[in-house]
């Protein structure tokens, strides 16, 4: 069986992909795929019809693309490399939340399984990256636990912020202006029809009542408290 290291960057980032589009979709479209790699549809199938001939997804046209054990397994390496990784900037060099992902991207084709595992053990073997996101175990389990969007949330009601989206760094720096960050408690006051602003205020936070988008306020993942 092929080891992590020997498959591309190419490979591991269109695995992770899939792997993050099947936990929202349960199955990942070309389309859904070309978007997120901002690459061509075209591309997207020439990769599909290569890494199922590898046997690391299967591929039912006009159903779309779901990852095989084996390809799951690569995924979930990737997704540890990357998440460890962002891990230890921000803990022991000093990188502000907003400024790992990047670096993580570019490091996580790089770094091998054994420097990994050296960065978890310094770091405590920790059980999520910076933004809340679950860690892959070694042993390549994932536990995803339970959370709530803050969409979901009704007027009246109180969570704790225990995950964010690490894709935009700017919406990061947004965030930290706005006082949510892990561990903050918001409560909701109002939430505008048609998909509008959630209203919000943040415990302990000055500046009172904060307007938060329909789009942001989805990827906000939440505890209910």
């Amino acid at each position: 069986m092929r080891t992590p290291e020997s498959y591309t960057a190419s490979v591991e980032d269109y695995l992770k992909t899939i792997y993050e589009l099947e936990e929202e979709t349960e199955a990942a479209t070309t389309n859904e795929i070309a978007s997120r790699l901002e690459v061509a549809p075209a591309s997207v199938s020439g990769m599909v019809r290569r890494l199922a001939g590898q046997g690391l997804l299967e591929h039912e046209p006009y159903r779309g693309v779901r990852l095989t054990e084996a390809g799951r397994r690569v995924a979930l390496n990737t997704m540890r490399r990357h998440r460890i990784i962002e891990l230890f900037l921000t803990e022991k060099l000093g990188y502000p939340w907003d400024q790992v992902h990047d670096e993580a991207e570019r490091l996580e084709h790089a770094a091998s399984d054994e420097l990994i595992d050296r960065m978890a053990a310094v770091l405590g073997e920790p059980t999520h990256d910076p933004h809340g996101a679950p860690i892959p175990t070694r042993e390549g389990t994932i536990d995803n636990g339970d959370s709530t969007a803050l969409t979901e949330l009704l007027p009246g009601e109180s969570a704790r912020i225990i995950r964010v989206s690490d894709d935009d760094s700017a919406l990061l720096r947004y965030l930290s202006e706005l006082g949510l960050t892990l561990g903050a408690v918001i409560t909701v006051r109002e939430v505008a029809p048609f998909l509008g602003p959630i209203t919000i205020t943040v415990d302990g936070a000055s500046g009172g009542e904060r307007a938060i988008a329909h789009h942001i306020a989805h990827t906000i993942r939440l505890e209910r408290v």
